[in-house]
């Protein structure tokens, strides 16, 4: 129970700072550079997806061995399925259900669409991304082996 507690609270750390690092940066492409919202969004998206992903191989999953851009690649597609999670709550809301406020924009996009987009985002992250071969202390023997399987795995 504590790795996973360990492992939600490094994801979810990883996750702030990239979230620092996303909004920092479009703020700054918005007003000083200039940008417009689409290019300064796409950009600091792309930027938040990399510190995300250094925290997460650097922190969380750092007893994982993957190798090569194809995880990061998993990783961004991961997120980008987030972030249509995001939209589509936001659109559910705003044109299905009619409730066209602002704060229920925040609501249904930044509330709840953030919370299931994170879900996805967790389980897509120690599931596609960072599931490959993991090196650990056994409990009872106290030496380090090679298990398989996602962190705390009963199968391996």
């Amino acid at each position: 129970m504590v790795g996973r507690r360990r492992e939600l609270a490094g994801f979810a750390a990883a996750g702030l700072v990239a979230y620092a690092a996303d909004l920092g940066l479009f703020t700054y492409l918005r007003g000083p550079a200039g940008l417009g919202p689409l290019t300064a969004k796409a950009l600091s998206f792309v930027a938040g997806c990399s510190v995300a992903y250094a925290g997460n191989a650097l922190g969380t999953y750092r007893h994982t061995r993957v190798r090569g851009l194809r995880p990061f690649a998993v990783f961004v597609a991961v997120n980008l399925a987030g972030a249509a999670v995001q939209l589509l709550c936001l659109a559910v809301s705003h044109y299905g259900l009619g409730l066209t406020s602002r704060r229920a924009d925040t609501v249904s996009g930044a509330g709840i669409g953030m919370a299931l987009a994170t879900l996805l985002r967790f389980w897509g992250t120690r599931t596609l991304v960072f599931r490959g071969e993991r090196t650990g202390r056994t409990e009872r023997s106290g030496r380090t082996e090679r298990t398989g399987g996602r962190v705390g795995s009963w199968t391996g």
